[in-house]
């Protein structure tokens, strides 16, 4: 082990000062010395390793043929494109490990996009980079293109090579020494099988995608077999084991058409169930992670299905410890106050209820965007709906804010809006004795503060409109066996994971851009126009004002899917006031479907060729994510003020 850790690193730094032409002889060195288990005993490890030679054994293969061969001959083209196959095969089965164990070095061994600028949770406080993507999927979508570069296809291939390598150093293979990593590979690899692995998002070929899938879930069942040969005392459940052939034998009997398997009865009969038993052994065997990973998902969770699967907000901000039920309830009744006092604008007569009104969702459905503070003229963008605002790593339509309470500052600072400052309006709300005896009391409970600040009550709206983020919808239901959805729901269900393409960004549970391991927020391109006809592009640049890059001109955030039948307009113009026309637009392929010069657009421009049944399928599987709210009623009146001239305003603002 000595000599090959030395021998290892000598050419991992020989390879990070650019010298490709040595990663034959790193190959060599790999596979004579690497590998060697650190316990003879864990038979699980040993195979894992014998997996990564054989991948690494494949990629070179690869890169050989693709050197020798003349890519302008058809016959030579197509072996290329069956090698590739075979190699993804080979990927697939470490996707159980490379997924969870290095992330970032996955994006470069099979990377869905050329160029990612996703911020994930664990980059909060540094600026997003720039994220080069490579490997089979893109090398797979290259050969389709018009002129094939040799050089341009070898790149690809040998940056996934040379990101395998990486993997190997930095990963964190060595906690594989304990029981502990394996549930938490186990755990993500369940949840991408809800989410990922068969709709698409990484598999190019449409007709390979069940393929895929049914290698996978036997090569991880290998895997199972031989985890519970290394750690009996931690072995999976005779429970699991018989639910996860169950599983297997589904797969082997479903249409190998994506588009006519049956996704609903996979979910909710086969994956969630085992996520159930995985997430029980977790508990149970007290295990622990030590992977930034695993920062957001909850392991106490019941389901998939469930509300609490993964946090991405803090909704209390400063009152995070507090945990006294009574003092909580002071702080939500201190929030809602606050959230239709108008107070906190620099004329008191904006609330946050003027553009979020709790009745629709906590959104403004009766116009396309809000008016501005002047009371004339309407903001660029409409206004989102709060609820399920939490489970979002980053907050607004371009991803500006990193937290929600951030978010609610920038909404009474800003000119169009309130146009207040957190100063001039913290001591409006100070004069009124009622706000203060309550911000007094708040005081003793976040000891950490010597003084009332604003943060006290951008915390408090925070955590009140964020309560209203828990509830179920059908759907959510139907999957935990609480109820059961129609047949054209479930079709619905089954196109928006196929072929409608819905689920390659917006991703279950809770049908947004946030994927598995749920600690990064997606943003796409999709070319939304400025009007109906389509004549212009919007002009918003989108998450280009907070990140300029050529990828993210025109980005926005993947919102939810949740309550969207409830909360028109759409987009983030508003530009469309019904759900029929949000799917056109899709059906269409966005903007450059329509002839608009959208040279970044990462939607595809291809029509999905959905019929007029298939639309209403998927509205009626749409309508089952509207969640089942009680919208309580606003105060009937708001404190009053030692100044008198702040005593006219009215609950929930004038306009």
């Amino acid at each position: 082990e000595h000599v090959w850790f030395l021998t290892f690193n000598k050419f991992m730094k020989v390879r990070r000062k650019g010298t490709v032409a040595l990663v034959g002889i790193q190959i060599l060195v790999l596979a004579a010395f690497s590998f060697k288990p650190f316990n003879q005993e864990l038979l699980y490890q040993q195979e894992y390793q014998e997996e990564l030679n054989d991948f690494i054994f494949k990629q070179n293969k690869l890169i050989r043929l693709v050197e020798q061969s003349d890519i302008n001959d058809q016959e030579a083209l197509a072996a290329i494109k069956e090698n590739i196959h075979q190699t993804r095969l080979h990927m697939k089965a470490l996707d159980f490990w490379l997924r969870y164990l290095e992330p970032l070095s996955y994006k470069k061994i099979n990377g869905p996009l050329p160029v990612e600028w996703e911020t994930e949770v664990f980059e909060k406080f540094e600026k997003p980079y720039r994220r080069e993507g490579a490997g089979y999927t893109l090398a797979t979508l290259y050969l389709e293109e018009a002129n094939i570069q040799k050089d341009s296809l070898l790149n690809l291939l040998s940056s996934s090579l040379r990101a395998t390598q990486v993997y190997l150093h930095d990963s964190i293979s060595s906690q594989l020494k304990s029981p502990d990593h394996f549930y938490f590979c186990n755990r993500l690899f369940l949840l991408n099988l809800a989410a990922i692995y068969t709709t698409g998002f990484d598999c190019p070929e449409p007709d390979r995608i069940i393929q895929e899938l049914e290698f996978m879930l036997a090569s991880v069942q290998e895997i199972y077999k031989k985890f519970d040969q290394s750690f009996s005392s931690f072995a999976l459940s005779a429970n699991y084991l018989k639910q996860y052939q169950m599983t297997i034998q589904f797969v082997k009997q479903q249409s190998k058409d994506p588009n006519t398997f049956d996704h609903f009865i996979f979910l909710r009969d086969y994956v969630n169930p085992l996520f159930i038993i995985n997430q029980q052994l977790i508990r149970e065997y007290g295990l622990k992670s030590h992977s930034v990973v695993d920062y957001s998902i909850n392991k106490n969770v019941g389901s998939i299905f469930s509300k609490q699967l993964y946090n991405a907000q803090n909704v209390k901000g400063i009152y995070l410890r507090v945990n006294d039920q009574m003092r909580l309830a002071q702080i939500e009744e201190l929030g809602k106050q606050l959230f239709y006092d108008p107070i906190l604008s620099v004329n008191n007569k904006r609330s946050c209820a003027s553009c979020h009104k709790p009745d629709q969702y906590f959104t403004d459905t009766t116009v396309i965007t809000s008016f501005q503070l002047d009371a004339k003229n309407f903001l660029p963008r409409n206004s989102p709906s709060l609820i399920n605002s939490k489970y979002n790593h980053l907050i607004m339509a371009d991803g500006k804010h990193l937290g929600l309470q951030e978010q609610v500052k920038a909404v009474v600072s800003n000119s169009l809006e309130m146009g207040e400052t957190e100063e001039n309006s913290l001591k409006k709300v100070l004069s009124c004795k009622e706000y203060k005896t309550v911000l007094q009391s708040l005081l003793k409970a976040t000891p950490q503060e010597k003084e009332i600040t604003f943060d006290h009550l951008s915390s408090a709206i925070t955590y009140y409109y964020s309560k209203f983020s828990l509830s179920q919808s059908p759907f959510d239901l139907a999957m935990n066996k609480q109820m059961e959805l129609n047949v054209a729901e479930k079709r619905g269900f089954n196109l928006f994971m196929s072929k409608a393409q819905c689920a390659t960004c917006h991703f279950v549970p809770q049908f947004n851009g946030v994927k598995p391991p749920y600690v990064g927020s997606e943003f796409e391109v999709l070319g939304v126009p400025a009007d109906t006809n389509y004549k212009n592009l919007s002009n918003d640049k989108g998450r280009y004002g907070v990140n300029p890059a050529v990828e993210t001109q025109g980005a926005f955030r993947t919102g939810t899917l949740r309550n969207s039948d409830k909360t028109k307009p759409y987009m983030h113009n508003g530009v469309f006031n019904s759900m029929e026309q949000v799917i056109e637009f899709y059906n269409g392929g966005g903007g450059a479907g329509r002839g608009l010069t959208v040279s970044n657009q990462t939607l595809s421009s291809d029509s999905l060729g959905l019929s007029a049944q298939e639309k209403e399928d998927l509205k009626s599987f749409i309508k089952t994510l509207n969640e089942d709210i009680y919208f309580e009623k606003a105060p009937e009146k708001l404190p009053l003020s030692k100044n008198e001239n702040l005593n006219n305003r009215k609950v929930g603002g004038s306009y």
